[in-house]
């Protein structure tokens, strides 16, 4: 394990982290992203990130959410949590998946059209374990709130 990781998870299941986090990483990580021409998520430095790129369900203009990940299968699909750092509500992005399940990564720089799929039954519960394996603190997330953590499947189409 990386040197502060420990201190990170520590940090990032504080409530004052769920507060501050949500209204500052998204826009560090966009303007990093751009500045390097898709090369850098200043946050993926502690957990792999991508820039996710899906129809809004509402409107259905673009919508880009950098969102931490967990990367499986060599680059072939991916998890992607949608804890809210452990906030109520789930974060906008899952309904937009939800209801438009094509979308696009944007992953170490290069650009991926991807089809997501809501995660259930023993298929999410494996996944689930996984996640938390490899990111503890959405543990702590999901125990402050009532509802279930989406988790989404994004595999390459």
């Amino acid at each position: 394990m990386a040197p502060g990781v420990k201190l990170m998870q520590k940090v990032s299941s504080t409530m004052l982290f769920a507060k501050i986090a949500p209204h500052f990483i998204p826009a560090m990580d966009k303007a990093v992203h751009k500045l390097t021409r898709g090369k850098v998520i200043l946050s993926a430095q502690m957990l792999p990130g991508v820039i996710l790129t899906a129809k809004g369900a509402k409107t259905g203009e673009p919508r880009t959410t950098p969102l931490a990940c967990m990367p499986e299968q060599d680059g072939v699909s991916w998890l992607l949590i949608g804890s809210n750092f452990g906030r109520p509500g789930h974060p906008a992005w899952t309904g937009n998946l939800l209801k438009n399940p094509d979308a696009e990564v944007s992953w170490k720089g290069q650009d991926i059209a991807v089809r997501a799929r809501l995660l259930a039954g023993e298929e999410r519960a494996a996944a689930w374990q996984a996640v938390l394996k490899f990111w503890p603190p959405y543990a702590t997330y999901q125990a402050r709130i009532e509802r279930e953590i989406r988790l989404f499947r994004l595999e390459r189409r």
